[in-house]
């Protein structure tokens, strides 16, 4: 986190939006491929996928993060 609360703040606006788009993109790879379950992909598919999936996880968790240092946990709310 900075000293500059606006810019942590836009900074996780585009962390989220990083990852809506990243989830987007995630859910356009498995229709393209008629719906398949990981089991059923091919080895580089699934590779791909992961990598994806990988990615939106370190993305959830960075926002996750500045969630926490910017005090926006519903759960911290009087």
């Amino acid at each position: 986190m900075t000293s500059d609360p606006l810019q942590d703040v836009q900074r996780y606006r585009a962390l989220v939006l990083e990852y809506e788009a990243l989830d987007e993109q995630i859910d356009q790879f498995i229709i393209q491929r008629g719906g398949k379950q990981e089991h059923e992909m091919t080895t580089d598919d699934l590779t791909a996928y992961r990598e994806m999936a990988r990615r939106r996880d370190d993305l959830l968790n960075e926002i996750r993060q500045l969630e926490t240092e910017l005090h926006l946990n519903d759960e911290d709310q009087p």
